[in-house]
């Protein structure tokens, strides 16, 4: 057993990867609930750990002892634990701490080198850094991937709703909720499996994105009261992008409401006011001789916004239609618009953090050309 625990799984080069360094690894990965699978993730972290250190040995760079220490402190501290502490539970688990310095070895010599050795050729200048904060804001330092289910709660029928919600929230799966969306969900996206494209985590309302944030990849929101239904979310994915500075204080969106909620000729005529309408100033030619109460239109800040209003805003773009929400108990349907996102700086921009991300992003950049370079160039096999 011994032997089969140490014997070469990948060749990297002359280097090889043991049995026992891809289980260490990928234990390691699982407490610390890394996405995707934890094997293949390890097997790939730990051919590119010989990369790394293979070509920062060839520049004769090694790892000092203390700066091995402040790494795992700085490690350790984004769980809110010492070094000590956090190799004490890694212990605990089945992890041995020669395996978590190995971790953190071969990041530590990599950076050196990146910075070494392309530090010098990247340099933020001050229109750099204007032109960063000065970008229109939709690029987003936090991205999420989610699916939605709206479960309707007419009158008399919400404890029944209520209990479904509840079901659904402890599904576990993508294909399990998409199921259930596709089964159950009132919004427009059940046909998709309740699935919504990528936006950015700061157009969603300030409540729902500590819910979303709170998530893994994979779990339920519990279920969110809204007016005429019950919300529940998804997190599928989460991607953290460049640094953006910019927050959403306020919307102009109209609401044309069309009588029949979803029935087929409400949302024929929902579908045939799209065709006619490029911007929210159409909807006044749509709403013309009718009741005002029919088109609602203007500016309104974040926290005046209804949350099921925001949340179907934050999908849309620009001059963009939904027709997700509906009123009166479901016998209106709301032909929603957004017609401008209203963004300013935040309070307080440390132009500094704004150059070091700058920077981090190019010498980012050339380290995963050289990585990559390094992968093309070595022999790796597995056994």
């Amino acid at each position: 057993m011994a032997q089969n625990l140490f014997a070469p799984v990948v060749k990297v080069g002359d280097s090889v990867v043991t049995g026992y360094e891809l289980a260490q690894r990928t234990r390691m990965l699982e407490i610390l609930n890394a996405p995707g699978d934890p094997a293949e993730l390890a097997e790939k972290q730990l051919i590119e750990d010989r990369l790394k250190l293979a070509e920062a040995a060839r520049f004769g760079i090694t790892v000092s002892p203390e700066d091995l220490a402040a790494g795992k402190e700085e490690f350790a501290a984004r769980a809110n634990l010492s070094a000590d502490e956090f190799t004490a539970a890694l212990a605990q688990a089945g992890v041995a701490e020669e395996s978590f310095d190995a971790f953190v070895r071969s990041g530590i010599a990599w950076r050196q080198l990146v910075r070494g050795r392309y530090g010098r050729l990247v340099t933020i200048d001050q229109q750099d850094i204007d032109r960063a904060l000065t970008t229109a804001p939709n690029g987003e330092a936090v991205r999420v991937l989610i699916s939605e289910i709206f479960i309707p709660t007419p009158p008399g029928r919400e404890a029944e709703a209520q209990a479904l919600a509840e079901q659904i929230s402890q599904i576990g799966t993508l294909e399990g909720f998409a199921d259930a969306a596709r089964r159950y969900s009132a919004a427009p996206s059940g046909r998709a499996g309740g699935r919504v494209n990528w936006m950015p985590l700061a157009d969603l309302p300030a409540n729902l994105r500590g819910v979303i944030l709170g998530l893994k990849p994979g779990q339920v929101s519990r279920p969110l009261p809204i007016p005429g239904a019950l919300a529940l979310f998804q997190l599928r994915a989460i991607e953290e992008g460049g640094y953006k500075p910019y927050e959403v204080v306020a919307m102009d969106y109209a609401a044309y409401y069309i009588a029949g909620g979803r029935s087929e000729e409400a949302l024929r005529r929902a579908a045939e006011i799209k065709s006619r309408v490029d911007q929210c100033d159409d909807l006044y030619g749509i709403a013309q001789g009718q009741p005002p109460s029919v088109l609602d239109r203007g500016r309104k800040t974040v926290g005046e916004i209804p949350q099921d209003v925001a949340y179907e805003l934050a999908k849309l773009d620009k001059n963009e239609v939904s027709t997700g929400l509906t009123r009166s108990n479901g016998q209106t349907l709301v032909f929603l618009m957004l017609c401008d996102r209203e963004t300013q700086l935040a309070a307080e921009v440390d132009e500094q953090a704004v150059q070091t991300e700058l920077q981090n992003q190019q010498i980012d950049g050339f380290a995963n050309q050289l990585l990559a370079r390094l992968k093309a160039e070595t022999r790796i096999v597995r056994y």
